[in-house]
């Protein structure tokens, strides 16, 4: 009788374990999700709206002022892509401005300007302009097609020469089929000043 007791007691003890067990992983916090490694410079985090797909019709706000984008360039050179989109320029010089896009590895934006190339060609390693230093980085030739408007015809080879400063500074060339060489200052556009309005 005695045996018969302990193992009841034996029963309701493990039963009431049991329950305890239960009850306290119920109540216990979730460990926290881990979050997977990721890119701190992943473009999606770099603008508000995507600059790799911009086009005609969309609008740009920089610096806290707002661009239609006109048209577009969408240029490659074996395998390696591009875009440069023509802004509608409600500037006090009324010079042309231009965004230009691509990846090499990293997502880089450039606000392009125009500026004058006369007296100026691509034929030297170093080029000054306005006391600032610029020495070549590339040279090559792409195919184009356009979208939009963009003053360019419409299909086409393009010649560049590109020049890189200091502190996020461009000059670059471009010389659209028989034509005469075109020069623009750019600057890097930091991370998170632009924002993209997609058009209808």
């Amino acid at each position: 009788m005695l045996g018969a007791v302990v193992a009841v007691l034996l029963v309701l003890v493990l039963a009431a374990l049991v329950v305890l067990i239960v009850v306290l992983r119920r109540r216990a916090p979730a460990a926290p999700a881990v979050a997977a490694p990721r890119d701190p410079f992943a473009p999606e985090d770099q603008a508000a709206g995507d600059p790799r797909a911009l086009k005609a019709g969309d609008m740009v706000e920089y610096l806290g002022v707002r661009y239609f984008v006109r048209g577009s360039l969408r240029l490659k050179e074996g395998g390696f892509t591009w875009s440069e989109h023509l802004l509608d320029a409600d500037t006090a010089g009324g010079g042309k401005v231009w965004l230009s896009v691509e990846e090499d590895p990293d997502l880089e934006v450039v606000w392009w300007t125009e500026h004058d190339a006369d007296g100026l060609t691509p034929s030297e390693r170093s080029l000054t302009v306005d006391g600032v230093e610029y020495r070549r980085d590339e040279h090559g030739t792409a195919d184009y097609t356009t979208e939009g408007t963009t003053g360019v015809p419409a299909r086409g080879r393009v010649e560049y020469v590109d020049y890189e400063g200091p502190g996020g500074r461009y000059l670059s060339f471009e010389r659209y089929g028989d034509g005469s060489w075109e020069a623009g200052l750019g600057e890097r556009v930091p991370n998170g000043s632009l924002t993209i309005y997609p058009g209808s």
